[in-house]
């Protein structure tokens, strides 16, 4: 049976040595500082955000970064979004690259698309992450909606059933992928219309919502939750994009 530990400190600041650890996941934690010393192993895979990250003694955070960048454009206009024509060149971007990926997508059995990949969402999963992104970033905070959230939405991993119930979400729906791209499309068809709309004055307004009733009371800016959208929507293209090609088949250019 394998061991799990839920929002634990207790390997905070511990020291393993000379133990068997193969096989071992280490998801949604915090790692600063982490070290990996005088290890083996055939088969090692790293992924997330950090700052700085040295192996064998060799800095490869710019090397990853740009390796990211040439394969994923559209990341880099997320990232480098600034002026209104920015937002706007980085949402076309997005947009094409989520329709290809979508028509490559509807090729694959409905059942596949409910399978995850070395335990990553499943392609139906990360629509519906994306969907609440949107309704959270955009729907609630710029738009101030009255009802921004579809209950398909999946918040991040971590997220107390509690407050997903509190905000209507339906944590253990099991949608078609048609059903889930619903609101999907709907909600990527107003982000559409704001940044088509966007000024320099409307990127700077502080808008009077946060996201969602678990994120940190703070002052949030139009430009901020629109840059939000714009990453989350890339990167878990890329992530999308990557299990797509490890199911075999036409891996994307």
């Amino acid at each position: 049976m394998v061991s799990e530990y839920v929002q634990s400190d207790r390997f905070r600041g511990a020291r393993i040595h000379l133990c068997d650890l193969a096989g071992l996941e280490i998801r949604d934690c915090e790692v600063t500082g982490l070290k990996i010393v005088d290890c083996y192993g055939s088969d090692v895979y790293l992924g997330g955000y950090f700052e700085r990250l040295v192996v064998n003694d060799v800095d490869v955070t710019a090397y990853v970064e740009a390796e990211l960048d040439r394969r994923h454009p559209a990341r880099v206009l997320a990232r480098n979004a600034a002026s209104p024509e920015d937002y706007r060149a980085a949402w076309d971007a997005i947009e094409a690259v989520w329709s290809a990926t979508l028509d490559r997508a509807r090729l694959l059995p409905e059942a596949a698309l409910h399978e995850r990949v070395d335990g990553e969402w499943s392609f139906v999963e990360t629509q519906r992450h994306l969907l609440f992104a949107c309704d959270a970033w955009l729907g609630n905070a710029v738009l101030e909606e009255e009802a921004p959230y579809h209950p398909l939405g999946l918040p991040a991993g971590g997220t107390p059933s509690d407050a997903a119930a509190k905000l209507g979400l339906t944590l253990g729906a099991t949608p078609t992928l048609e059903e889930v791209l619903a609101p999907r499309l709907a909600r990527m068809a107003a982000m559409r219309r704001v940044v088509d709309g966007l000024t320099t004055a409307e990127l700077d307004r502080v808008c009077g919502r946060k996201p969602a009733d678990m994120y940190p009371e703070q002052e949030y800016v139009v430009r901020r939750c629109l840059k939000v959208v714009l990453k989350e929507e890339a990167e878990h293209h890329r992530y999308a994009v990557r299990d797509l090609d490890r199911r075999g088949g036409t891996p994307s250019a």
